[in-house]
């Protein structure tokens, strides 16, 4: 007979998901077994095939649940309105918002990328490309030399993802700059930036 759902099916799904993202960040996802993963969420392997058939679902699941999030901060900042540089600084200060509270999901997201299967990585990238091509788009337009240019815009664009998607290893939402003004000097940054001649 076929397990039945329990109320807080969801809920011990996203606990899993926290879990799996602390585990992989900190000993990658080939360094991780099923086992660590059903002990650190306090319960058995089989209780843990329950809600995610495998270790690369788990996997998928920590970086769906990230760059999805990404994708839901472009979607709301674009249905806004505005000009590029506000929208920029909106998406800007969106992403770094959750990545404050996500770094090991970021983490698994940059490190962990060629554990999954091809056709779950496809769709990872697709969404990623995405987000990136919503940025490129809004620095295009800020910065009108870059239209010209393709291979520079993509420069500009992933430069200022460099800025972002490392603040994992260094940046401190305690210390004396919070995740507001880290992100008012990335836009700072970008909007500053200009293509080469």
């Amino acid at each position: 007979m076929a397990r039945t759902q329990a109320a807080d099916y969801e809920q011990r799904r996203e606990a899993i998901v926290e879990k799996a993202a602390q585990l992989f960040a900190r000993a990658g996802f080939r360094g991780t077994s099923v086992q660590d993963l059903a002990t650190a969420c306090a319960t058995s392997k089989s209780l843990f095939y329950h809600y995610y058939p495998s270790k690369e679902d788990v996997l998928y699941a920590v970086m769906a649940s990230h760059i999805d999030q990404l994708v839901l901060d472009v979607e709301e900042v674009m249905a806004g309105g505005g000009e590029p540089a506000e929208l920029l600084s909106k998406m800007i200060h969106a992403f770094m918002r959750h990545y404050v509270g996500a770094a090991d999901r970021q983490n698994v997201l940059l490190n962990e990328l060629g554990n999954l299967p091809e056709d779950r990585r496809r769709i990872i990238v697709e969404k990623q490309r995405g987000v990136v091509d919503a940025v490129q788009s809004l620095l295009v337009r800020i910065h009108p030399s870059l239209a010209a240019d393709p291979v520079r815009a993509r420069v500009q664009t992933m430069l200022l993802f460099g800025m972002i998607n490392w603040t994992k290893t260094w940046f401190r939402p305690e210390g004396p700059i919070d995740a507001e003004e880290l992100a008012d000097i990335v836009v700072a940054n970008a909007l500053r930036a200009e293509a080469s001649p």
